[in-house]
């Protein structure tokens, strides 16, 4: 299938709007690289249908569309409230129960059972994405919570609760995550995206529960928490990709300054070699019109600019009105900020001591972006079995497309949430040499290079062996 290759991914979000084969295959055709599952919503058949759809659509036309199953997390929401709802007026009291009732003007109903006992006095309480905003009075320690309302208004059933100051003692993964976790391995999924992570821990409590599943799956950590800005660098180091969920940390933490966050997020993620996709309100206005504002248009171009390796929608693919509209109006976004304004070939900081045991086969690949810029290569054409390799030519960002073979099928849907890599499937290994040759004769059959062009071979030496990357090729094409 002839697909635009943009080297920063779209990742959009299933849903009703999205769920006819036609739709979501017109939708890969005009970027889609990979679709997100919300288990905030839906049922878990719901969901597998969207699996078998996808990989019919990867079978029949040959793509690699990744899927990425994004857990809710420990989302705290208020219960049911009467008809109408309930108008909180400024300066009034109401108390805030854990005993399930119909919320009236006196109680209200909050699903975190702990709430009393976590929550101390003066802490502010957001509700409906901190549209109305409340102050703890007192709390009994056991099930009620007296408030003043800061900020009032119009409070329907079952909105959000954020509670930016308070240590919420929730683990990140609850016992519906955890169903739906089993469902998302069970269908061997390419991502987990773990809702509200705090530290490294939650995120390590994750991988222990896939590796003993002996599923591949990687993990997104959401970055939605002023805890998690406090332990970043940790909590990088320990996942294998990052979010930037500017929806709750825009509520948890001062909306002017999400923008440095994300800058800051997107920053040191390609200084680790691990993928950042930016979300939350990108193309929003498409939900319900053809046409995106200036401000969100910029918004999507100035992400592209942060080096997110992908940029993501939600409501605008899951129920808008225009999914197709909305996946080519980015995709063209994305397309003419790579083509006049992007800043390729960044540089890394590089400290040998980091990673001991992986700095030779970093080098390589840093040296393989190198001589990519020095000879105007068409293509940086790598074999890899881990993704480790992939990882690390993209966080350099070179303007040579990027090709990666391997034989780990796994890697070929999941590889495409990452910056600038194209992935094929290739498990021969009869020599370096002979490798080198059929790979870069599979490209010039696809017609992704041609004859004359530079690419930068590299691989493992010797390559039976699946070893680290040792070595790289500078080849033109015959």
């Amino acid at each position: 299938m002839n697909i635009p290759y943009n080297r920063t991914k779209i990742v959009a979000t299933m849903g009703p709007a999205s769920s006819k084969k036609e739709t979501l295959l017109a939708m890969i055709k005009a970027g889609v690289n990979v679709c997100r599952l919300n288990f905030s919503h839906g049922k878990p058949e719901d969901h597998k249908k969207f699996v078998d759809l996808i990989r019919e659509i990867n079978e029949q036309h040959k793509t690699n569309v990744a899927i990425l199953a994004d857990l809710q997390g420990p989302k705290i929401r208020i219960g049911l409230v009467k008809d109408g709802g309930i108008h909180l007026i400024n300066g009034t009291h109401i108390n805030i129960t854990t005993q399930e009732c119909v919320g009236d003007d006196n109680r209200i109903y909050i699903t975190y059972e702990a709430f009393p006992q976590d929550v101390q006095a003066n802490e502010i309480i957001l509700l409906d994405d901190g549209k109305i905003q409340m102050r703890v009075l007192e709390t009994n320690k056991v099930d009620t919570v007296v408030c003043e309302v800061v900020h009032g208004g119009i409070l329907t059933s079952r909105k959000g609760v954020n509670l930016p100051n308070t240590k919420v003692s929730i683990p990140s993964l609850t016992e519906e995550d955890l169903e739906n976790l089993q469902y998302a391995l069970e269908w061997d999924l390419d991502w987990i995206g773990l809702s509200f992570v705090r530290n490294a821990g939650d995120i390590i409590d994750l991988k222990q529960v896939i590796a003993r599943s002996g599923k591949a799956a990687k993990v997104i950590a959401k970055i939605e928490k002023p805890e998690a800005i406090e332990n970043i660098d940790e909590i990088i180091a320990a996942t294998d990709g990052i979010m930037v969920a500017r929806g709750d940390l825009g509520v948890e933490l001062p909306l002017e300054e999400v923008p440095l966050l994300q800058k800051m997020i997107a920053r040191k993620s390609r200084a680790a070699g691990k993928p950042v996709i930016v979300a939350t309100q990108m193309l929003e206005s498409m939900i319900t019109t053809p046409r995106p504002t200036r401000a969100e248009v910029n918004d999507v171009a100035n992400s592209v600019l942060d080096g997110a390796d992908a940029v993501m929608l939600s409501g605008e693919t899951s129920v808008g009105e225009f999914p197709l509209i909305v996946i080519e109006t980015m995709a063209k976004i994305v397309r003419n900020v790579e083509e006049l304004g992007y800043p390729y070939h960044l540089e890394r900081d590089a400290n040998p001591e980091a990673n001991p045991a992986s700095h030779l086969s970093d080098a390589v690949c840093q040296s393989a972006a190198y001589l990519a810029d020095h000879t105007n290569a068409a293509g940086i054409v790598s074999m890899t079995t881990s993704g480790y390799t992939a990882y690390e030519i993209s966080s350099y960002r070179p303007k040579a497309l990027t090709f990666i073979f391997t034989a780990n099928k796994h890697l070929l849907n999941a590889l495409s949430l990452v910056w600038g890599v194209r992935t094929f499937y290739y498990d021969k290994v009869e020599s370096t040499d002979q490798t080198i040759a059929d790979v870069n004769n599979l490209l010039k059959a696809e017609g992704l290079v041609k004859t004359g062009d530079v690419v930068i071979n590299t691989a493992a030496i010797p390559i039976v062996n699946h070893g680290k990357t040792n070595m790289l090729k500078v080849t033109v094409i015959e």
